[in-house]
């Protein structure tokens, strides 16, 4: 039975919130019925947040980390390592990385990893720009810090491929982090040690 909304207004803005991952249509209510409660001032300030956010937020145009400026806050940074680069799948596994406190490098972040059953290949993933990095010569080691998944292990061996004409250390993290899981889960004590213990990748799985 569908639920019945008592105003057309409240309906539309639940609907809205229940497109969010993880929302179904009881939390959206929830949160809608909560922000109703609030001040005017503040529910504006949530949204005007929101809009922002999508307006002016921009991305890295050396990592393609989520950056306020054109180029991040990390790549930017004076004191970081620019010879180790640490590749990883989105934002939050560079937000993982940068919690453990155990990496002083850069980060390129693909923007997803190959998937052919989700319909995602190389083209379109960040993979191109991570071999024009290489290529420069300024990068000495890659650290591959993907999801210990299947698809995880398919886009280390594509890169592996596409670096090894290169004069470049290619390193994945170690597996202290169990198969099949996604490295944004994983709990920071033990990520960090996966990046401190990091093994030379000689292409297999």
């Amino acid at each position: 039975m569908n639920q019945q909304y008592p105003s057309v207004l409240l309906e539309k803005a639940v609907n809205e919130f229940a497109k969010l991952p993880g929302v179904g249509h009881k939390t959206a209510l929830r949160l809608v019925l909560h922000l109703l409660r609030q001040p005017a001032e503040e529910v504006e300030a949530f949204g005007q947040s929101i809009i922002k956010l999508k307006k002016e937020v921009q991305y890295c145009n050396v990592c393609h980390n989520i950056s306020d400026t054109a180029t991040c806050q990390i790549c930017s940074h004076p004191m970081r390592d620019a010879s180790t680069v640490c590749v990883v799948e989105n934002v939050r596994d560079v937000m993982a990385v940068e919690n453990t406190q155990q990496f002083k490098g850069l980060y390129h972040v693909l923007g997803g990893i190959i998937s052919p059953i989700d319909g995602v290949g190389p083209n379109d993933l960040e993979i191109q720009s991570l071999v024009d990095r290489v290529k420069s010569g300024v990068v000495k080691e890659v650290i591959l810090a993907l999801s210990s998944t299947m698809e995880g292990d398919t886009t280390n061996f594509y890169i592996y491929r596409k670096l090894s004409a290169y004069d470049v250390k290619i390193s994945v993290i170690a597996r202290g982090i169990s198969i099949g899981d996604e490295l944004q889960y994983t709990d920071e004590i033990t990520l960090g040690r996966s990046i401190v213990n990091r093994v030379t990748f000689d292409g297999k799985f």
